[in-house]
């Protein structure tokens, strides 16, 4: 009988191991990241939703259209808004404090 040599065995199973880990770990990273978008965008203690003055693929968050940030179509639309300081928008001509329409 032939022996095998452990150690050409051994190598191809640490290195799926160290694979296998470090996809976990990229994960747990990812999810981290994602949570923390999450909560930027519910609400920002100190800022207002500030309409009509977003770029082009550019907004802070969802709207009627679309449920999603960096989605505005065109420039300016009156209901695509981001976050701004508290009181800045009131400052910016053209733009309006953003207030969800009741259905």
């Amino acid at each position: 009988m032939k022996k095998t040599d452990k150690s050409q065995t051994a190598e191809p199973l640490m290195s799926n191991k160290h694979a296998i880990a470090s996809g976990a770990i990229a994960g747990v990273v990812a999810m981290g990241l994602l949570a923390g978008a999450g909560e930027a965008v519910a609400a920002k203690k100190g800022f207002e939703k500030c309409a009509g003055i977003v770029k082009a693929g550019k907004n802070d968050c969802g709207n009627s259209r679309h449920g999603c940030s960096g989605q505005a179509a065109k420039d300016k639309l009156a209901d695509e808004w981001l976050y701004v300081p508290n009181g800045t928008c009131k400052k910016i001509a053209g733009a309006s404090i953003f207030v969800k329409k009741k259905k």
